[in-house]
């Protein structure tokens, strides 16, 4: 079996190595080379103590009790962990002590998974690897291989306890599922399933982080369906659970929850924002169904995708966009419209979140068993692409005067009448562009201002 860490990471083993120590690459970095992807970043683990590794890479940083080491090597940092067996989890989260040991196979015993359970390197000191990269072992105390052969993702050891130590396992386990396309063991699954309430203890940005790369994955609606059958679902965000089983007319069979997972995975992998819409974009469907439909639920919606975000501590830039698209998922367009119709569309918008709402919109088509450019979504597209490119006023700022002029020209000072003022003249620029000039609108300005008076 053919493993070949990069030139940094051979470095740092043989360093270890030519000091007497012993040192492996180890986790989801071997597992990810052992499937033919390429690993985000590796991961080493040695029998030498923290201060050795200090000694041994210098300018390297030591900055918590678990025995990780960011160690520097030239330009390069590898994270480099003592062998160590981990006890007590009181937060279901981090070990509150933990205990360095002396072989790999100890520090392989506490890892989550059997595939996640594997090294490959040597002893060290006086052994070939020193002269000779061949020698390095694939050290697998926990059928590994085997599972990754059966791509079938395992705990070690009781999952029971696995979980009860770090419940993020049960989250990560999906992902994981989902990512490499593997199945979750029975006993595995069932504990999962059994101890899914443990969720709550943890953090929202761990959650997050599990939530994001799960978005990432080629088909999103294989973990998604997986945390609803095993009650995580529920834990992280009730109002997406209370989807599941609720009537939805597009697809025969399908509820409102298949129909989101639907969406979902109609979306991009490189578009993570329109992913997270997607998922959110009919949250507010169960909050608001009365006699069969669902009045209102992308205002509703909107609110509860932004509670969602919020709670999962989302960037404040990503909370507003998803917000914004969820508000304004259910545009709907008539060829009849003129082109103002088109402009104040654009407008209510916003340029910068058209192409996300398009994608959007044509994901729930798919989603809904539609075609993707229903509801004449091509010649909205055309007919918005035709105003952009004519450069007409859409916002305030395409205004040719501001509300400084007004201050200057009229006398007004600042405050919600300038406002009101100033969106007076947008909307009519909307309706008609050609009186984007300044001595029209400052007419029209002083005109709006008698009236209020």
């Amino acid at each position: 079996m053919d493993i070949h860490p990069p030139e940094p990471v051979l470095a740092a083993l043989e360093r270890l190595w030519a000091g007497g120590h012993a040192a492996y690459v180890v986790g989801g970095s071997l597992r990810d080379v052992l499937v033919g992807r390429e690993p985000a970043d590796w991961d080493l683990a040695t029998d030498a103590r923290p201060d050795r590794v200090l000694e041994l890479f210098p300018g390297s940083v030591y900055e918590n009790r678990f025995g990780t080491v960011s160690a520097r090597l030239d330009r390069e940092f590898l994270e480099i962990t003592t062998f160590r067996s981990d006890h007590d989890y009181a937060d279901f989260r981090r070990p509150d002590r933990v205990e360095f040991g002396d072989t790999i196979e100890v520090d392989l015993a506490r890892r989550d998974f059997t595939v996640n359970a594997l090294a490959w390197g040597s002893a060290g000191g006086g052994d070939p690897p020193v002269a000779n990269r061949g020698a390095p072992r694939l050290v697998d105390p926990h059928d590994g291989i085997g599972d990754l052969e059966r791509r079938l993702l395992r705990a070690v050891g009781d999952p029971r306890l696995r979980f009860e130590e770090d419940a993020l396992r049960m989250v990560r386990a999906v992902r994981l599922a989902t990512t490499l396309d593997f199945d979750i063991e029975a006993g595995t699954l069932a504990a999962i399933e059994a101890q899914s309430s443990l969720v709550a203890h943890l953090s929202a940005e761990r959650v997050a982080a599990e939530v994001e790369k799960l978005l990432a994955a080629g088909r999103p609606s294989v973990g998604l369906r997986l945390m609803a059958a095993t009650g995580i679902l529920a834990v992280i965000s009730p109002e997406l659970a209370a989807q599941r089983g609720l009537p939805q007319n597009k697809i025969p069979g399908d509820d409102l929850w298949d129909h989101t997972v639907r969406t979902v995975d109609a979306v991009s992998p490189e578009h993570p924002v329109v992913r997270l819409a997607a998922l959110l974009h009919d949250i507010g469907k169960p909050a608001t169904m009365a006699n069969g439909h669902f009045l209102g639920h992308d205002a509703v919606g909107a609110e509860l995708a932004v509670a969602f975000m919020e709670r999962l501590r989302l960037p404040k830039a990503v909370i507003e966009r998803v917000g914004h698209l969820v508000r304004n998922h259910m545009f709907s367009y008539e060829p009849s419209w003129g082109d103002p119709g088109v402009r104040r569309f654009i407008q209510r918008v916003g340029r910068d979140a058209l192409a996300q709402l398009f994608e959007l919109r044509e994901a729930d088509n798919e989603g809904s068993g539609l075609a993707r450019t229903a509801h004449d979504l091509d010649e909205l597209r055309e007919r918005v692409a035709a105003q952009l490119a004519a450069r007409v006023v859409l916002e305030r700022r395409d205004l040719v005067i501001d509300g400084s002029d007004l201050i200057a020209e009229l006398g007004l000072t600042e405050g919600p009448a300038l406002g009101r003022i100033l969106d007076a003249l947008l909307h009519h620029a909307l309706t008609d562009p050609t009186i984007n000039e300044r001595a029209t609108l400052l007419l029209l300005a002083q005109a709006s201002l008698t009236e209020d008076r």
